[in-house]
């Protein structure tokens, strides 16, 4: 069975870094694209950064880049989200989505078929 799990969210201050994980489980990391989704309360779910499986290829969002850094190890079967710089807007539900494929992630949340179940982050004095 396919899985997806997300962990690392908490409550930081702003100025301050977290780093969200997902571990996959129930298929093999390689070959599948992952991508990170966020949802603030009252606010449609959107795509935050996205990962190719083949080269590598990173996309963010312009609200995030510069701040945060996607990265897989297959090996691991993980997908983490660095995130640094955070700001009071970036509170959220984050999630973790794959769609099997190796080349053009997209930060589109119709791409992927398979998500996690989210991990709260939020960033608040």
């Amino acid at each position: 069975q396919l899985q997806l799990v997300e962990s690392g969210g908490g409550l930081v201050q702003p100025g301050g870094s977290l780093r969200l994980s997902c571990v996959v489980s129930g298929f093999t990391l390689d070959g599948y694209i992952i991508g990170w989704f966020r949802q603030a309360p009252g606010k449609k779910r959107e795509g935050v950064s996205c990962i190719a499986s083949s080269d590598g290829t990173t996309y963010y969002a312009d609200s995030v880049r510069g701040r945060f850094t996607i990265s897989r190890d297959n090996a691991e079967n993980t997908v983490d989200l660095q995130m640094n710089s955070l700001k009071p807007e970036d509170t959220a539900v984050y999630y973790c989505a794959a769609r099997s494929g190796t080349y053009h992630p997209s930060l589109g949340e119709w791409f992927y078929d398979y998500w996690g179940q989210g991990t709260q982050v939020t960033v608040s004095s």
